[in-house]
């Protein structure tokens, strides 16, 4: 084999070896990005429900502290329709 055929192999073999690397390189950094992704999403829904349960106590304390100034009675009309 001839000196050429020789460096032509080896940079053959060399890019190919690089370009594999930094294809896996790539699918790495990406898979980690999309990992991320994931956990914002998991805090933005954490931080949704703890925003939807104080929105739940406040508007219990208001219902509770409206009963005891109003008085609730039943409707006239029972939409069930039951007599």
């Amino acid at each position: 084999m001839s000196r050429v055929a020789k460096a032509t192999l080896g940079a053959s073999i060399l890019g190919s070896a690089i370009i594999i690397w930094g294809v896996h390189f790539l699918q790495e950094r990406e898979r980690d990005t999309m990992f991320q992704g994931v956990l914002r999403d998991d805090e933005r829904r954490r931080k949704k429900m703890r925003q939807r349960e104080e929105e739940l106590q406040q508007s219990l304390q208001k219902r509770e502290m409206y009963e005891r100034v109003q008085s609730v009675s039943k409707p006239a009309h029972d939409p069930e329709g039951s007599s």
